[in-house]
């Protein structure tokens, strides 16, 4: 990663630097830590296929750890997905823009778009988490029937997660707009 270096008079001030930096640092620290849901992913396929192929003795929980560490390890990893710019763009059309233009476009979007869809899923989806874990809500697929509040708890989870990071992109996209030099994901920012 290289170090930012814009001539003074394209430089933000430092807090203006400093809250991209902790929300930045925020996202890919628990974006790391999240990656951690690849464990009981890994785990439960391979006692599955194990007690499946070699024991002749399928489960009835691997099927249900799987789709929900896959489901979270997805939803949580999308504020970093974010962050390293991995979601889908019309590249075709992006890549003739301006850094100016380019910026406009981002923090209209994130205004308009983004940050107001974000704050409606996380409230919605908080009133049914908190819902799921007042009737303890279980799955109805097997017999097993594991409990799904965790599960609905990381849905307002993601959309913080992607609320907070959306408010550092959009204070990229609007330095961009102004000045027309992007603080780059790929760039080190140093305060």
């Amino acid at each position: 990663m290289s170090s930012l270096s814009l001539p003074p008079t394209l430089m933000p001030p430092r807090g203006y630097l400093a809250v991209i930096r902790i929300i930045d640092k925020f996202t890919e620290w628990t974006g790391h830590l999240f990656v951690l849901f690849i464990i009981p992913l890994i785990m439960s396929n391979v006692i599955e296929v194990f007690a499946r192929y070699v024991l002749k003795d399928p489960t009835i929980w691997a099927l249900d750890i799987t789709t929900m560490s896959y489901a979270a390890l997805f939803m949580l990893g999308s504020a970093l997905a974010l962050l390293k710019g991995a979601h889908v763009r019309t590249d075709m059309l992006w890549e003739a823009f301006s850094d100016r233009t380019k910026g406009m476009i981002d923090s209209i979007a994130f205004i308009l778009f983004f940050l107001p869809t974000m704050a409606v899923l996380f409230f919605i989806s908080i009133d049914d988490f908190i819902y799921a874990v007042s009737i303890n809500e279980r799955s109805a697929s097997g017999a097993w029937a594991p409990i799904l509040w965790p599960l609905r708890g990381v849905i307002p989870l993601t959309a913080f997660m992607l609320f907070l990071q959306g408010i550092s992109e959009l204070m990229k996209s609007i330095w961009a707009w102004r000045t027309g030099a992007f603080l780059t994901r790929h760039e080190k920012i140093e305060v």
